[in-house]
């Protein structure tokens, strides 16, 4: 036997870890993507669930003189908010394949944004956190989804950076 042949057991463990690491924004994607697109069953057929919690959020903009705001024809409608969720998920998902892989950190960008938002009105508005009385459900989902998306925007950035980098350049006039 050669030298070369044998390994130690902490190469092989090494080995292992790297494996993992590399499967972990492909468990991220998948697993933010059905969080996303399991919502939209309630977003684009307007349920009971979702009509009371985007009226909160509406009747808690009118308070202010913004009625209409969250609803259905408003700017952050279920149907907005839905979209961008679905866009998320498609870019996420698409980004599984390694020619895409600037399509997830793209997406995770628009998930921490969504998520930011349904955060933010979880805890700041009359919607609270338990809006549908599931424990908190929906929110907990939320708050994992933006984590796991800061995560994938951490392992991605090289790829957002590249994004920015190209958006700027096509926006930007060459000096000459």
């Amino acid at each position: 036997m050669s030298a070369t042949s044998i390994t130690s057991p902490d190469q092989n463990q090494s080995s292992l870890v790297k494996k993992a690491v590399k499967l972990v924004p492909t468990g991220i994607a998948l697993f933010t993507s059905v969080i996303f697109l399991d919502s939209l069953r309630y977003k684009f057929t307007n349920h009971e669930n979702t009509q009371v919690i985007f009226g909160k959020l509406d009747g808690w903009a009118a308070s202010f003189g913004a009625e209409g705001l969250f609803a259905q024809t408003g700017l952050f409608s279920q149907y907005v908010i839905g979209s961008a969720e679905l866009v998320a998920s498609s870019l996420l998902l698409l980004g599984i394949l390694a020619r895409f892989r600037r399509l997830q950190a793209v997406g995770s960008a628009v998930a921490v944004a969504v998520m930011t938002g349904a955060i933010t009105f979880h805890l700041f508005t009359p919607l609270g956190i338990d809006p549908n009385n599931d424990g908190g459900g929906l929110f907990m989902a939320a708050v994992m989804v933006w984590v796991l998306s800061v995560v994938m925007l951490l392992l991605r950035r090289r790829e957002l950076l590249a994004v920015i980098t190209g958006i700027g350049r096509t926006l930007v006039p060459a000096k000459g």
